[in-house]
């Protein structure tokens, strides 16, 4: 085994069939699609942030092989929840057989459990609150609307919150995001915590909702970057997951073509997806590959991993590979 690259050489080893095998292959095209100057777009959905994808994520965005990043609001905020209020997080290993009660208990302690993990209401979603809410305030006075992503880094690039820091900043993504101004496209972001407590000022009539640019807004954003960025062979597309966060940016490919009627804009160049979805009955998030292609996202020999197996386990070994680890 190869000392220098231990995990690397662990997985050349022993995945060698399956889902273990497609893990490889993916993670070698992944590698060969960086290397030949190409752009790669990760996307998270879940709660990938609250299972520490930062930690080979942070490292990822600092080693430039990632160039943009699409992602629920849960894990755009969860990552700095995680890097705020750490130490205040409750492991439940046996959450299988909580009763409903016990439920109960748990958010009358002011826990919100994500599967094994309680996220402390307090000490992430209040501390994060009253800070973001300055931020916003202060863009409304003065006239000015940014997008979600915009309004985190301008918290992080505060300084405020650098006073609760409960893990090492350097195994937080976003952090790593802020310090390269990394492109992050988030639809959807209303159905998060903060989109809800910003509803929730909107209501009050203490902020408006015209200062958080919308999805529409995302999409025109995405649409130049992708026209920028694509070159003449196209971005990877590597999805973490299922939901908005996938389904939402692929689309920029077809709409390009289809609905502006651009030509020479190539698809996607790369696509790998690890889920648990199953293929069943309309399941977008659980679809094959290859049904993206009669969606005009992908062409008909761009190279097409799905990995069925949970993304907590297989994308920080991806990661690793691509890392040279």
């Amino acid at each position: 085994m190869n000392s220098s690259k231990p995990i690397t050489s662990f997985i050349e080893k022993h995945y060698l069939h399956f889902n273990s095998a497609t893990l490889v292959d993916a993670a070698r095209a992944y590698k060969a699609h960086i290397e030949s100057g190409k752009k790669m777009m990760i996307t998270l959905a879940g709660a990938m942030s609250t299972a520490e994808l930062g930690i080979s994520l942070a490292e990822m965005i600092r080693q430039d092989k990632v160039q943009i990043i699409s992602c629920t609001g849960a894990n755009l905020e969860e990552d700095l929840m995680n890097l705020v209020a750490h130490d205040h997080y409750q492991r439940v290993p046996h959450y299988r057989d909580l009763t409903p009660q016990q439920e109960w208990e748990l958010l009358q302690g002011g826990l919100n459990r994500v599967t094994d993990t309680c996220i402390p209401e307090e000490e992430a979603f209040r501390r994060l609150q009253s800070h973001l809410f300055d931020i916003w305030k202060e863009a409304q006075d003065k006239g000015e609307r940014y997008f979600p992503h915009e309004y985190m880094y301008r918290l992080l690039r505060s300084g405020v919150l650098e006073q609760y820091y409960q893990i090492d900043p350097k195994n937080s993504w976003m952090i790593a995001a802020a310090e390269k101004n990394l492109p992050i496209v988030v639809p959807g972001w209303e159905d998060s915590t903060m989109g809800n407590i910003f509803a929730s000022y909107c209501i009050n009539g203490e902020l408006k909702p015209s200062i958080v640019k919308s999805g529409i807004e995302y999409m025109m954003y995405l649409a130049d970057w992708y026209t920028n960025n694509a070159g003449p062979e196209g971005v990877g597309f590597f999805q973490i997951g299922g939901g908005i966060a996938g389904d939402f940016p692929i689309c920029v490919v077809p709409m390009l073509h289809q609905d502006l009627g651009r030509t020479g804009v190539p698809f996607w160049s790369y696509f790998c997806q690890i889920s648990d979805s199953t293929t069943s009955y309309g399941s977008y998030s659980g679809a094959v590959p290859n049904e993206k292609i009669t969606w005009g996202k992908l062409n008909i020999d761009t190279p097409k991993f799905i990995i069925e197996s949970d993304a907590t386990i297989v994308a920080p070994l991806i990661f690793a590979y691509v890392l040279g680890w």
